[in-house]
């Protein structure tokens, strides 16, 4: 794997080292720096480079190059990661603008880090809570450190469940459930769309008591054909199952279980955190109908109608509602009447900005403007930039997910409060004209 890790600031000085294994010599450090650093040309070059039979992998952190050198067939994609996550250890450690004087003074520290986080060349335990824990030096000392068993140590260290440490006590155990979506919308002059797909997240926050072992449920049609259903319910249940096309999960999911089984079985960690994103491209419930109709009467005028319809139940509403109309450039007067918000032509965007506060379901209303054009030496068609539209419409899905159920398994049985929201908000939402 890694046979070394340097760290060289701009002027192609090394600031630290620390070799893991012998097949690797100073020597490769100095032809990168005169290969890459020396000839300032970092911003053309790609960031994994072979040099004298060894392969650089490298990133920059402000005025800090941070180079890991390997002379076997090693994963790259490992290799970033682990950089990455070594510069969060130091942003955690010594903040997040740290530079290369910040690293003089905290030598021990770091080097007592890079031995922690990495041995013989292989990644090991990069979660900063447990770094944290364990290593007493300096202002990062933990209280907590000393109340710790040794038993909890070993299993901490060795990364089993690096990502939650043992012995947390909540006297109220809780779990915050957020499905957040963004819904994208390309839609023709004509009225064809484009493209219209849904990508969203699962957020967690967690306040629980020791070790659980958490399953949660989505209305994925997959999981949802794996399950048994009861005669009379299998219908109305695959009616209601939404097809996610690709999912990505937190490290802390059992992804075999998943494979196998379809049920997303986890120890979650402390706080919060992102257990899933997932995208959806059928069957996406479009929160707003908008049809837009544009003539241009003459050279010097201008009529534009616009009509809204929210597209979800009355008992919701959707919040900052906002539509920006583009205007030819050479607009003079335009005069804009609305059912419902505040709509006015801002010059500094070239758009008539209609906006709604409170936009509730099932409605419909409608804009309409008239716009005086001013008389150009020069005659240049108008280009027609699409109709951009933001909005936030909560405990609403576009996509149809939502979270059938989420059950916490704990040795002592205590009873746990769950809350679910949701909510969707624009992502590119436009509209040809």
């Amino acid at each position: 794997m890694i046979s070394a890790i340097l760290l060289i600031n701009q002027r192609g000085e090394i600031v630290l080292t620390r070799f893991y294994r012998d097949d690797v010599s100073r020597a490769a450090a100095d032809a990168f720096r005169l290969k890459v650093i020396a000839s300032k040309e970092t911003g053309t070059m790609p960031p994994v480079l072979q040099l004298d039979g060894c392969s650089f992998l490298y990133t920059r952190h402000r005025n800090l190059y941070f180079v890991a050198v390997t002379r076997g067939n090693s994963n790259p994609a490992l290799g970033f990661e682990f950089m990455y996550h070594l510069i969060k250890i130091f942003q955690a450690y010594f903040g997040d603008e740290f530079d290369e004087d910040a690293l003089k003074n905290n030598m021990p520290v770091i080097y007592e880090l890079m031995d922690e986080t990495m041995d013989y060349g292989y990644p090991q335990n990069c979660a900063i809570d447990i770094l944290r824990l364990y290593i007493n030096l300096g202002s990062v000392k933990e209280k907590t450190a000393a109340e710790n068993e040794p038993g909890q140590l070993t299993s901490q260290i060795t990364g089993v469940v690096d990502w939650r440490r043992e012995g947390l006590r909540y006297k109220k155990n809780e779990v915050y459930i957020d499905v957040l979506e963004s819904v994208n919308l390309l839609m023709s002059s004509n009225g064809e769309i484009l493209r219209n797909d849904c990508s969203g997240q699962v957020m967690m926050k967690t306040f629980l008591t020791g070790m659980p072992e958490c399953k949660f449920g989505l209305n994925d049609k997959l999981i949802m054909d794996k399950e048994p259903t009861s005669q009379g319910k299998g219908d109305a249940d695959k009616k209601k199952s939404v097809e996610i096309d690709d999912c990505t999960f937190h490290r802390c999911v059992r992804l075999g279980k998943f494979d196998a089984e379809r049920t997303i079985t986890f120890i979650p960690p402390d706080g919060e955190f992102e257990l899933m994103r997932y995208r959806v491209t059928d069957n996406i419930n479009l929160p707003f109908k908008i049809i837009p109709a544009i003539q241009e009467t003459d050279k010097s005028r201008v009529s534009i109608t616009l009509k809204t319809t929210a597209n979800f139940n009355n008992k919701l509403f959707a919040n900052n509602f906002v539509v920006k109309i583009p205007t030819p450039p050479n607009t003079a007067k335009c005069k804009v009447n609305v059912g419902t918000g505040r709509a006015k032509f801002e010059p500094d965007q070239r758009a008539i900005v209609w906006r709604v506060k409170k936009f509730t379901g099932n409605t419909e209303f409608t804009l309409s403007a008239e716009i005086e054009l001013m008389t150009t030496s020069r005659a240049k068609s108008w280009s027609r930039p699409p109709i951009a539209v933001e909005f936030q419409v909560p405990m609403f899905t576009a996509s149809g997910v939502h979270v059938r159920f989420l059950r916490v398994y704990d040795k002592s049985g205590y009873q746990t409060a769950r809350w679910v929201r949701y909510l969707t908000k624009a992502g590119q939402y436009s509209i040809r004209i």
